[in-house]
């Protein structure tokens, strides 16, 4: 009976093997196909149709499928070898016992409560936020259109788990579903930050001081988006999980390939988060003197390793080519000769936006938030207090550089709010280990800190709100004046162009002279700033008869036309020819 079992099982398992050798071959041979132009030409246009139409140039899209080729060939050899070669196998296996081992090791029950609490409190910081029901930038477009997008940026992940997310392959406008679902995840990322930070100790202080990882005033601007916000948090979560596996070598490198890989493909911004997480645990074990110097380096030699081998096989084999005259930022890195000089001014360019965008108060909570860092750090260390001194102030500048990510090596880096939010999450790491069995004060100073930051959420939602009625009106006012103008919906399509912006609301200038940074969160919808904002005048109340004509895109500026006044009032004057519209804002 045993033989008869254990011959159904070889079989069985020789079934398996020659079904994977006979889909790789398969694969493979696709793969070789699309390395030939002849055969990626053929495939474009039915490429274009599925997944985007006119996302990517001809040229991306030649460039993408070649990578895509050489990522499907060795991704086929990598599975191949973990399964059919007999050290793959054991690796494999080795992998597998790992990962259970630790999970065992984790008490996963004790999360719930601190998850609800921090959703709480993430769902109170928000509420403005879903109540002032703003169209954010991308959310114009993908309401009206239903498109995705995001493949087109890579972001893979974000692409599959929309059509689960909406229940549809087009989108439609479900908010608030997709902003609470990433309040949930950010909540579950909170929480295993401090796990994994607080040497898996879970308090109600230490979960209040990771607010900044939610609610820093730059992860605000990526929960004002009704369609990205929970692949954006997904990011995060990503970044983090690996370290739940770091007790055992092989299980931390192989769930941190995979869950680097989905921070990539759902948004590269987080890049940064693995890598600071990675120095601060570093340090944390220096300072304590619980691991020798040898095996600091030797597991952060490996976190590096994984980190640079999957950034390397993103870039390579899964990244989209994306031509720099149709992005809003460059992918480029800076020149091997300059890359020193060039990341010195991506630091200083990172760190004058992040003074001039916070408040006198902030500024104060966060340098006492150092200071703390630093005091903490040399009392409690197991070194030479002079050289705990100097290290921690070294994890301090090192783990703030991190913080920006990938974007600390590119040759025109973007500076929008929500490619900054590493730095909330840099602010919750060093929260987290002050307030970790510290003094009173320390404590004091980072709820402190925190509150204001729950308190601006309030403040930011409200400026939204505030400043969707400002534009409203004034689109409303200016579309009836267009309708009285062109009354008709039929004929010629007439190019419209817009000079200046309609400013902010008084609510928003009020803000601003306490929180610079709410000038960046809040859009001002109506305006000649090259943003989805400038269609939403024209897409969402219907004008059909009227396009828009950006001049940084097509080189024509109506300026230059000297069109006639065809009517002038206190909140707009409108030029035209009867084809060509320039309309002059005022506020």
């Amino acid at each position: 009976m045993k033989k008869m079992d254990s011959e159904k099982i070889s079989n069985r398992e020789r079934i398996i093997r020659y079904g994977i050798i006979v889909l790789s071959i398969i694969g493979l041979m696709i793969c070789t196909a699309v390395l030939f132009p002849q055969v990626r030409h053929k495939i474009m246009d039915f490429a274009e149709q599925i997944l985007n139409k006119g996302i990517l140039s001809k040229n991306s899209w030649i460039n993408t499928f070649f990578s895509y080729a050489m990522g499907g060939i060795f991704f086929i050899l990598l599975f191949d070898y973990l399964t059919l070669v007999k050290s793959g196998r054991v690796l494999a296996g080795d992998v597998k016992k790992e990962m259970k081992e630790c999970l065992s090791e984790i008490n996963f029950r004790s999360f719930l409560i601190p998850v609800l609490i921090l959703l709480g409190i993430y769902l109170l910081g928000i509420l403005t936020i879903i109540r002032a029901n703003f169209l954010y930038l991308d959310d114009t477009l993908r309401s009206v259109e239903g498109s995705r997008r995001w493949f087109g940026w890579s972001r893979y992940v974000s692409e599959l788990s929309s059509i689960f997310v909406h229940g549809d392959p087009k989108l439609t406008e479900i908010s608030p579903l997709p902003q609470l679902l990433a309040i949930f995840i950010l909540s579950v990322s909170s929480v295993l930050l401090v796990y994994i930070i607080g040497n898996k100790k879970i308090t109600i202080v230490r979960l209040l001081a990771s607010i900044p990882l939610g609610l820093s005033p730059y992860f605000l601007e990526c929960l004002a988006y009704k369609f990205d916000a929970p692949y954006m948090a997904l990011s995060i979560l990503a970044s983090i999980i690996p370290f739940l596996f770091i007790a055992r070598k092989k299980a931390f490198f192989f769930i941190s390939a995979v869950s680097l890989l989905i921070m990539c493909m759902t948004y590269q911004t987080s890049s940064g988060v693995y890598p600071m997480i990675a120095v601060i645990l570093c340090f944390q074990n220096w300072n304590s003197h619980k691991k020798s110097n040898k095996e600091i380096l030797s597991w952060l030699g490996m976190a590096a390793l994984a980190f640079c081998c999957v950034l390397l096989i993103f870039r390579l084999f899964l990244m989209n080519y994306v031509d720099p005259s149709e992005s809003y930022t460059s992918t480029s890195i800076h020149p091997v000769s300059q890359m020193l000089s060039g990341i010195l001014i991506n630091m200083k360019d990172y760190a004058s936006v992040i003074y001039h965008d916070f408040g006198l108060i902030w500024k104060i909570g966060i340098a006492l938030v150092c200071i703390f860092f630093i005091i903490k750090s040399v009392k409690s260390s197991s070194r030479g207090k002079t050289l705990s001194f100097f290290i921690s102030i070294s994890a301090i500048v090192i783990s703030f550089i991190l913080s920006y990510g990938i974007y600390i090596l590119l040759s025109d880096p973007s500076i929008y709010p929500r490619t900054l939010f590493g730095f909330g999450i840099f602010l919750a790491i060093l929260c987290i280990y002050v307030v970790s069995d510290y003094r009173k004060s320390a404590i004091v100073t980072v709820l402190a800190l925190n509150w204001c930051f729950l308190v601006f959420a309030f403040s930011y939602g409200n400026a939204l709100a505030d400043q969707a009625r400002y534009a409203e009106f004034r689109i409303t006012m200016l579309l009836q004046d267009l309708s009285n103008l062109y009354p008709s919906r039929d004929g010629e399509m007439m190019s419209t162009q817009l000079k200046n912006t309609v400013g902010f609301a008084p609510s928003v200038k009020n803000i601003s002279k306490h929180y610079p940074v709410i000038e960046r969160l809040v859009p001002k919808r109506l305006g000649e700033e090259m943003n989805f904002d400038n269609y939403y005048y024209l897409i969402h109340f219907n004008v059909n008869k009227m396009r828009e004509n950006i001049p940084l895109v097509t080189s024509i500026d109506f300026n230059t036309m000297d069109l006639p006044v065809v009517f002038d009032s206190y909140y707009h004057t409108i030029k035209s020819d009867g084809s060509h519209i320039l309309i002059i804002l005022k506020h």
